[in-house]
């Protein structure tokens, strides 16, 4: 899959957790999810659940906590499904 249809699939699953819309349109891949998304930690554990389902992958804890960024994720879901 190419970086482009990949980075629009994630944006397409964080959406719904993004409080403001605005912010999405400044998405890049140091946009921290916590930080300049406002996405709550509560619903960044939504958001791994449904990474996973979308892509068919199984993120383990300790991977899922160092997802911080939206850069973070798109290599972690690259690498998951290169295995």
């Amino acid at each position: 899959m190419p970086q482009t249809e990949l980075h629009a699939q994630l944006l397409g699953i964080i959406k719904p957790y993004v409080p403001e819309p605005a912010l999405l349109e400044q998405v890049n891949e140091n946009s921290d999810f916590l930080r300049d998304l406002k996405i709550n930690s509560a619903h960044m554990i939504d958001v791994v659940l449904d990474v996973e389902e979308a892509f068919d992958i199984r993120i383990e804890d300790e991977d899922a906590e160092k997802l911080k960024t939206v850069g973070d994720a798109l290599r972690l879901i690259s690498s998951l499904r290169g295995k």
